[in-house]
């Protein structure tokens, strides 16, 4: 049997009563991290007065709005991450955004109120782009993906749970994901008829990315829903390109998605 902690046994001395400056004398820790530890046990056992900061559908039971979950896994998985930085009590969850899109930016914004409803999310300017960013503890409920190192060198896999949100919001995943990592083109053709050159253009979708996890994810979704994609060869640094060109395909992508704002 290991031995407790020092949170733990911070704990059990604060549910006997003991008083936070005690027990930090007591165990040899600052009297701020006595006093965190007490606030969170508290939380966690439902004895804070007043409303919940953060809201969670697994720790609390929490209402989910899906289909802006949805759309906000597809931004995750494209161009989000989580941290957690040691100067920071909760892990901040990142969506970047380019500057060129700035009705992206909104709607990213919009499902992040919309997915924590508790929580305010900010936009942090850097080069060419604005990350909207929110901090909240229940971000690895809510992103169980989450883990060490690039989303491309880890295996990306969805919960059942998770499973039955993109089976219900289908389009809302492949509209966050074309969002962050794809674009609609129109490609440029030229042929030689009877001396003549003459130009066809046609518009198609494109997507890139270097996990073969969520590149997965994404052409299986276009399956579910009678899109017809082919794949590329891999690009130098692993890219895989995903193309949607069909007639019939790019108008229901033209219904669901639509080129970028």
């Amino acid at each position: 049997m290991t031995a407790p902690t020092l949170r733990e046994q911070a704990v059990r001395l604060l549910r006997d009563g003991v008083p936070n400056a005690a027990v930090a004398r007591r165990l040899g820790v600052p009297v701020g991290t006595v006093s965190w530890w007490k606030h969170r046990d508290r939380a966690q056992r439902g004895e804070l007065p007043g409303r919940r900061r953060s809201t969670c559908p697994h720790c609390h039971g929490d209402a989910l709005d899906t289909a802006a979950y949805g759309y906000l896994l597809g931004l995750y998985l494209g161009d989000g991450h989580i941290s957690h930085p040691a100067q920071h009590r909760s892990p901040s969850l990142t969506i970047s955004c380019d500057d060129r899109w700035p009705g992206i930016m909104d709607a990213a914004e919009q499902a992040v109120r919309a997915v924590l409803p508790n929580n305010a999310p900010c936009r942090v300017r850097r080069k060419g782009c604005h990350d909207v960013k929110v901090y909240s503890t229940h971000l690895p409920c809510l992103f169980p993906q989450h883990g060490p190192g690039r989303k491309h060198e880890r295996r990306i896999a969805l919960e059942p749970w998770q499973q039955e949100i993109v089976g219900a919001h289908p389009w809302e995943l492949i509209r966050g994901l074309l969002h962050s990592d794809g674009c609609r083109v129109v490609n440029r053709a030229t042929r030689s008829v009877g001396g003549a050159v003459r130009c066809h253009e046609y518009p198609r979708y494109f997507f890139s990315n270097t996990s073969a996890d969520i590149r997965a994810l994404f052409t299986g979704t276009l399956d579910a829903v009678g899109v017809r994609w082919r794949a590329s060869a891999p690009g130098p640094r692993g890219q895989v390109g995903i193309s949607v060109a069909r007639r019939a395909c790019v108008a229901l992508l033209d219904a669901h998605v639509g080129p970028k704002w």
